[in-house]
């Protein structure tokens, strides 16, 4: 998998997740709780903890070994994670689209590293799967995220009312996608 490693700043590198992943992930979800808790569903103590992200590493991975999802972490120089990106429900056949969700630790937060992973995702998703279209959504009040987005390329496709429970509630969010082609699916 080392041929899906791309750097996107000098000390920053999106690369695929792995099972080694689980404590950094656990540490920088637990450092940027506070900080992402109005756009995030409300989660179990344990999913802060290496081993409930060992648990969720571990679905992911199948999985991505099953063609449904493709997780990604952004790495610094120690290999410290600052971040995630993962695209789901990986669909093939004639839609050829995918869900893109993601975050970036508070301390990295606005050095534009979600645009660039974004971007080097979407690359990704067209040349090296194949797909069409990745669809993504935020809380219509998020709108760091949604620069994010129209940075990377996306349009806003429409609102949907209550479409996630975050935060305790359920919220509306605006949807976004981007076609990443127009060619004909792969066989």
């Amino acid at each position: 998998m080392t041929d899906l490693n791309h750097p996107l700043t000098d000390d920053v590198q999106l690369r695929p997740a792995t099972p080694d992943d689980a404590a950094s992930l656990a540490e920088a979800l637990t450092r940027s709780r506070a900080y992402m808790k109005r756009w995030e569903p409300v989660r179990p103590e344990v999913f802060y903890t290496p081993q409930g992200q060992a648990r969720r590493l571990a679905g992911l991975l199948a999985d991505r070994d099953a063609g449904r999802a493709m997780p990604w972490v952004l790495a610094d120089a120690d290999d410290r994670v600052v971040g995630a990106m993962t695209l789901a429900s990986i669909e093939l056949g004639p839609f050829r689209n995918a869900r893109l969700g993601y975050w970036v630790d508070i301390d990295r937060a606005g050095q534009g590293l979600a645009t660039a992973a974004v971007g080097r995702v979407c690359e990704d998703a067209r040349d090296r799967l194949g797909l069409h279209r990745v669809e993504a959504g935020t809380v219509v009040d998020n709108a760091a995220s949604q620069r994010v987005l129209a940075k990377s390329g996306f349009e806003v496709i429409g609102t949907a009312p209550r479409y996630l429970h975050i935060d305790g509630e359920w919220r509306d969010h605006r949807l976004f996608q981007r076609i990443l082609h127009d060619g004909p699916p792969r066989r």
